[in-house]
């Protein structure tokens, strides 16, 4: 077993082409009961100072694998989503990649300067101002007081803290002292970030910051590893992706596909996916809530059933359900997010059905909802829709997470955000 300490260095001393992070074969285990991990812990300790484990590969009474045979790597400016359902090992592989547990099996190797960014003022002292927090805080992670001096204000500025620098961190919201942290983190100037969902600090506003900070850090160069459960923000910062299912790796490549996967096992067992549309299993009347989401796609102007999605150009966003009962007072809600770049943070698209007054009195079997657009206002690119199904604005069906579709234009939209058709006219003047 192996684990190398971090050491400080530059962005130039880091060896061009060589990963910044090397992960091979790393495996860990964890027992679920309490006295026996304390008494396999005093083993392991008596092992290591006896000159090492034995058969560490191995099981015991009560032991789980949270980890088992993860291998990857992590290159200079790249940025990798890992993504899993709740236990699939995400908190643990950061935590030993950080230096923060040992693994039981494999090698973790570092070049460059890392910065975990996984428990945001969790190292901060209460007592001490917010002042004396980011010199603490910004020294563990390396830096000399000259440079942390030299840094200081932008700190205190990207936190937003001005008016309590100087007041004890107890009397901080989580939401500050978690702003504080992130930034200590990214003004480090690491080489390496490790991110545990902690982006959704502060409102939307300062989450659509944090993005174009770490946007900016990428550019030059910064790698880094994030995980959230939010796809859609992997989709949007990383170009590739791990997906982790109870401490296995079960794919690792482009996120585009990695995502896929993960989502189809998630929530869309059964489903099938095919270009700008996502068709659903029928379910039977005890697995259902009442209505189910059958089929998500689009009709042209003439109301055919269409894959290409034009900006500018009449649409209908077709929702297919099947009933299992009368329901009255049924709408949809519509959320839609552009995928990747550096502005895809944050919401393109709004509509609720209740904002419209669009209620349906839906019957047994299958019925089709329309959102009817008299043109696509969205510019050229890739989008996921959240949809929920829902009946009088408060009970809710069924949600799709994510369904991703592609637009495409016929004409110079000038990379704007939206698409605003328009004629042009010449009149004579008075």
């Amino acid at each position: 077993m192996l684990l190398n300490t971090q050491h400080q260095s530059t962005s130039e001393d880091l060896p061009k082409g060589l990963p910044v992070i090397s992960v091979e074969g790393v495996s860990k285990k964890f027992c679920r009961d309490l006295k026996r991990s304390l008494f396999y812990g005093i083993q392991d300790i008596a092992a290591d100072f006896a000159g090492g484990r034995q058969h560490s590969d191995r099981l015991r009474p009560k032991e789980f694998w949270a980890l088992q045979s993860v291998s990857f790597q992590l290159y200079p400016g790249q940025a990798v989503g890992l993504v899993g359902s709740n236990g699939a090992g995400k908190s643990t592989l950061l935590r030993i990649i950080s230096g923060l547990i040992k693994p039981d099996t494999g090698k973790v190797r570092i070049r460059g300067r890392l910065a975990p960014l996984i428990a945001l003022g969790a190292g901060f002292n209460p007592i001490l101002t917010g002042r004396e927090n980011i010199f603490a805080n910004m020294s563990i992670l390396g830096l000399t007081t000259r440079q942390i001096r030299q840094r200081f204000q932008d700190v205190v500025e990207f936190a937003e803290i001005e008016e309590a620098i100087d007041s004890p961190v107890q009397t901080y919201s989580s939401g500050m002292a978690a702003r504080l942290g992130f930034a200590c983190a990214i003004y480090t100037e690491p080489e390496i970030l490790l991110i545990d969902e902690v982006l959704a600090v502060g409102d939307a506003r300062f989450k659509a910051k944090c993005y174009r900070r770490l946007y900016e850090l990428r550019q030059k160069g910064v790698a880094f590893i994030l995980v959230n459960h939010n796809s859609q923000s992997i989709l949007n910062i990383c170009d590739t992706a791990i997906y982790l299912s109870r401490g296995s790796l079960m794919a690792y490549g482009e996120v585009n596909t990695v995502i896929d996967q993960y989502e189809a096992d998630l929530f869309l067992t059964g489903t099938e996916r095919s270009e700008n549309r996502l068709t659903f299993p029928a379910r039977l009347p005890q697995e259902s809530t009442g209505i189910d989401i059958r089929a998500l796609f689009f009709r042209d102007a003439q109301g055919e059933p269409t894959q290409t999605l034009l900006t500018g150009e009449p649409l209908s966003f077709c929702l297919t359900c099947e009933s299992h009962s009368s329901y009255s007072g049924v709408t949809f809600d519509l959320r839609i997010v552009k995928v990747g770049g550096e502005d895809s943070v944050g919401n393109v698209l709004t509509i609720r059905g209740q904002t419209d007054q669009a209620f349906f009195q839906i019957s047994p079997g299958l019925s089709e909802l329309q959102l009817n657009l008299p043109y696509l206002g969205l510019s050229p690119g890739t989008y996921a829709a959240q949809v929920r199904l829902r009946k009088d604005s408060i009970y809710t069906f069924e949600i799709v997470e994510s369904f991703r579709f592609s637009v495409v234009a016929h004409c110079d939209v000038n990379k704007c955000q939206f698409y605003q058709p328009r004629t042009w006219t010449l009149v004579p003047a008075n």
